[in-house]
């Protein structure tokens, strides 16, 4: 359980450090975008997904 949890906050923390660096740059078809009286929300599920299997995989050969 406790590995599960560092995982998951290590993603976390990955995501809402490179997010906005890769969002600039490119966004991946399953992130969603959605303007609503003007302001901008975003919920990127997919980069979400793509961050979490490679910590993941990356803790699986730890």
């Amino acid at each position: 359980m406790g590995k599960w949890l560092l995982t998951l906050l290590l993603t976390v923390v990955v995501v809402g450090i490179a997010l906005p660096r890769l969002q600039a740059r490119a966004r991946l078809p399953g992130d969603v975008s959605i303007n609503f009286r003007g302001r901008r929300y975003n919920f990127p599920f997919m980069s979400v997904l793509l961050f979490s299997l490679l910590a993941w995989a990356l803790f699986r050969f730890l």
